[in-house]
């Protein structure tokens, strides 16, 4: 069974110290290396990641996937496949599900899917793209 994806919904890589932060449960996604995090908004993963002393950061540009059609979860995971791959080169360990908008035009329904880039680290200065790049392979890595 598809899992839902909705407004809200936080998607996270596995990257060193992710196990340090205590409380943060993860369920398996059909997103590959992406695990669904569960917990009813981002203020409280938010909350969970303060407490560990780590930093939640959020990225302004929204990139967004459309689609023709009707609301289905399969369409919405598709689009979703779509801005993670378009995020990748960016190598931020977390996306957030912003806005998932049902429109008409001429007649024709459409769904546009908007996401945003989220990062957690440590440190309260974001890392650069090379330094996130290095620190997702040596989590790769690790895993084997």
């Amino acid at each position: 069974m598809p899992q839902t994806v909705k407004i809200g919904t936080i998607l996270v890589k596995e990257w060193p110290g992710m196990p340090q932060l205590s409380g943060l449960e993860t369920e398996p996604s059909c997103f590959g290396e992406w695990s669904m995090v569960k917990v009813p908004d981002a203020f409280a993963l938010d909350r969970t990641i303060h407490v560990a002393g780590w930093n939640f950061f959020f990225m302004a540009t929204e990139v967004k996937a459309m689609f023709l059609g009707f609301l289905a979860p399969e369409k919405i995971q598709s689009a979703l496949k779509r801005i993670l791959a378009k995020v990748k080169p960016q190598h931020f360990n977390g996306l957030e599900v912003t806005e998932i908008v049902v429109r008409r035009f001429l007649g024709v329904p459409y769904v546009t899917v908007s996401a945003h880039s989220r990062h957690m680290q440590q440190s309260c200065n974001l890392d650069s793209c090379e330094a996130r790049r290095l620190s997702q392979n040596d989590a790769a890595w690790a895993r084997g």
